[in-house]
């Protein structure tokens, strides 16, 4: 269904019944549902096949919203001031009072926050005058989404309502920050880099895990993956596999022939639908460099590619 007051009043009525909605963000599709229902937040583990110990984003419409439901020390205000609406989720402890679903958080006390910059996602938050728990509207460990026919697919009519306003502007997912023992710590790289950051939060930045455990969604080792066997760091490419090039390495589909990595990120998961729906029996990428938004790129790449 096209984005539009139709929509948002059809979206708004199947979430205050508990049911999921798929919609557009800047960065992919979202499956959405009202975060402080545990049967809707329920029905997205459901509809996705997510295991309940991964957490999921809870989105808010402002920093007002968001210290209602997490505790924003000084440097996490200072990156939602630098970055919110837009690409950053930050991890922060639960507030006592917290209403958001335990299953959205997976039971910790901690809650990812987001605020999203998508004109979409933003009225969907007015109509419902709720919190909205929505990880990427794919199946669980899939090529995530960016356009609305890209999700419809991978759920495979298990959602009520997608709503379609054109493919995600960024195109990744959004960029996952923890602040704890006086660093950022990155627990998932994304569009908003590591300089960024820095400069913002007046703090170190270091990639890390958080210590090992699941505590933010995209940590899983094996992620954002097609179906076909998929191959990374390509010089060139073979007759049974769909070549996604980058730079001067052409191929099937390019994620950009100038080298952009905004572009390329813009394009990545897109890329990967087509490749996995070709007749070929295999992916294999381009190398792409390090640094910087190529660093996100090649983390879902790596994901994309680990065994599983």
């Amino acid at each position: 269904m096209p984005f539009g007051p139709a929509a948002m009043a059809r979206a708004a009525v199947l979430i205050a019944a508990g049911q999921p909605v798929v919609v557009p963000t800047e960065t992919v599709y979202g499956l959405a549902a009202d975060a402080t229902r545990g049967d809707a937040v329920a029905a997205i583990y459901a509809a996705k096949g997510r295991p309940s110990f991964n957490p999921l984003i809870v989105h808010v419409a402002d920093r007002t919203m968001a210290q209602q439901l997490g505790q924003l020390g000084a440097a996490e205000r200072a990156l939602a001031a630098a970055f919110w609406p837009g690409a950053l989720t930050l991890v922060v402890p639960r507030t006592a009072d917290c209403p958001v679903a335990q299953l959205a958080t997976a039971g910790l006390a901690t809650i990812a926050l987001r605020c999203p910059a998508h004109r979409a996602m933003q009225a969907l938050i007015a109509a419902t005058g709720k919190p909205l728990a929505a990880p990427s509207a794919n199946a669980s460990g899939r090529i995530s989404p960016t356009r609305a026919a890209h999700a419809a697919a991978s759920l495979n009519g298990r959602i009520a309502l997608v709503i379609d306003d054109g493919p995600c502007a960024q195109g990744l997912e959004s960029t996952i920050v923890r602040v704890m023992d006086g660093a950022a710590h990155i627990l998932r790289p994304g569009p908003i880099v590591a300089s960024q950051i820095a400069a913002a939060a007046g703090l170190h930045v270091v990639a890390g895990d958080g210590g090992g455990d699941i505590i933010a969604p995209g940590q899983l080792a094996s992620h954002y993956a097609p179906a076909k066997p998929l191959r990374l760091g390509a010089q060139d490419f073979a007759d049974d596999e769909w070549g996604i090039g980058f730079g001067p390495l052409g191929g099937d589909d390019n994620l950009s022939a100038a080298g952009d990595l905004a572009e390329a990120a813009a394009r990545l998961f897109d890329a990967l639908h087509r490749a996995d729906a070709s007749g070929r029996a295999r992916i294999a990428v381009a190398t792409i460099a390090a640094g910087g938004l190529g660093d996100a790129i090649n983390d879902r790449l790596a994901r994309a590619a680990a065994p599983r």
